[in-house]
């Protein structure tokens, strides 16, 4: 089954263009060391919660907004040895690249599909071996 690479971050409103450039960059690398796609996607209807919420989990500022991203791996061996090559690349050391938010209020983590009826894993999986 998949494996699935997960990131929530804060970013401000007028760096959404230059976190685009970013993350286009290191979804081409993903997809070189072997993922089968990857999404990012804006907060649009987000909610103010009680207790928590995605803008207390990044500690949002006034005018940052949150994205959800998300990378699927075709299996967590293949992601491992992707995320080792990605991190030696010269174009993806710190400081090659302006950071457009804040990363230490970002978190992340990898995880296991248990249910999965959307078929994007086999469909990847199908369209990068034909």
């Amino acid at each position: 089954m998949n494996y699935i690479d997960g990131f929530i971050l804060p970013i401000s409103d007028d760096k959404v263009a230059d976190y685009k450039t970013m993350a286009e960059t290191f979804a081409r690398k993903a997809k070189e060391q072997g993922a089968l796609g990857s999404l990012e996607a804006i907060g649009d209807g987000l909610e103010h919660g009680h207790t928590t919420d995605f803008f207390k989990a990044v500690k949002a500022e006034d005018g940052e907004n949150v994205i959800f991203s998300f990378i699927i791996w075709p299996d967590k061996a293949t992601r491992d040895a992707g995320w080792e090559k990605i991190m030696a690349d010269p174009e993806m050391q710190p400081g090659v690249q302006p950071m457009p938010f804040d990363g230490k209020r970002m978190f992340w983590g990898g995880f296991k599909p248990f249910v999965d009826t959307t078929g994007v894993g086999a469909r990847a999986r199908e369209a990068a071996n034909s």
